[in-house]
């Protein structure tokens, strides 16, 4: 678990404890459950189910459709609309591009997840097209893909953030990119980064068990989708899903993560279906400043 005594550092260097904030994010915890938001993703195969799973156990409502001949109308009934890269191919790029054009002209909310932006031709091609092409609300990445979204050179291995892109700072990236394609961006690692150009907010929730489990970046972007459902604050429901995250792994790592990842990734679902705003509010740190 992330210390509190790394807590008390972020607000003696100028980060504040932002307890509205916190409260904005609390109520969208139990909002969630009442709206029940249908969240359109058009994700990878390797993670399609943990998505799915962690969408229900925060309180929406998951359809996995990637048929060019059906995004259209399925993204009409959504609340928000996940476009992940994770396990990329001809027919899935063309389908994300229908289905995000579809979300823009209904205003409904688009998150981009570039997995593995930077490791391959075929990613960098595709990221940089879908940002051409659509308008984004919510990026959520690593430090790497979204370094390479900023357009600095990146040493991306896999679909993990690389030692090598650690030095990059996370809050003039992200405040980059924000104010490059007007939307929130959300770099999260060991300490997650979320900024909508001016305002940043810092999540010191988490454990490192969560990078030993395949899936827990794409579910995290679910997440923060179910909330863009609800809300037009995508800045609280960036925040909102990404802290929940962090919460459910320390969680989970007290129930299970001795035992094993296997024990400790279902205990991850366990935790999101029993998150509510007493204990977001309990357990959420969460500081803020401008820039």
């Amino acid at each position: 678990m992330k210390s509190y005594s790394l807590y008390r550092d972020l607000i003696m260097k100028g980060w504040k404890d932002m307890s509205n904030l916190l409260n904005t994010c609390a109520k969208l915890i139990d909002e969630i459950k009442n709206k029940t938001p249908l969240v359109h993703n058009i994700t990878n195969y390797v993670t399609v189910n943990d998505c799915a799973n962690a969408i229900l156990a925060i309180g929406g409502s998951p359809v996995m459709a990637d048929d060019q001949d059906e995004v259209e109308d399925i993204v009409s009934i959504s609340s928000a609309l996940v476009i992940n890269i994770g396990t990329l191919n001809k027919r899935t790029i063309a389908s994300m591009i229908v289905a995000a054009k579809k979300a823009n002209g209904l205003k409904i909310p688009v998150i981009l997840d570039p997995v593995g932006a930077g490791a391959s031709r075929l990613r960098n091609k595709t990221v940089e097209y879908i940002l051409s092409q659509i308008k984004v609300d919510v990026i959520r990445g690593n430090l790497s893909e979204v370094s390479f979204i900023a357009g600095l050179e990146v040493s991306t291995k896999g679909v993990d953030s690389a030692i090598e892109d650690e030095k990059n700072d996370a809050m003039e990236i992200s405040k980059l990119v924000s104010q490059k394609y007007s939307c929130i961006v959300a770099i999260t690692g060991k300490e997650d980064i979320i900024s909508d150009g001016t305002r940043f907010a810092k999540v010191s929730n988490g454990h490192k068990l969560l990078s030993k489990v395949t899936g827990t970046g794409c579910m995290t972007s679910a997440l923060v989708a179910s909330f863009c459902g609800i809300t037009k604050d995508y800045y609280a429901a960036a925040i909102t899903g990404i802290t929940s995250m962090g919460i459910s792994g320390e969680i989970a790592f007290e129930k299970a993560g001795t035992i094993g990842t296997g024990s400790f990734h279902i205990h991850i679902i366990d935790a999101i279906s029993n998150m509510n705003s007493k204990l977001f509010l309990g357990r959420g740190k969460i500081n803020e400043k401008k820039h």
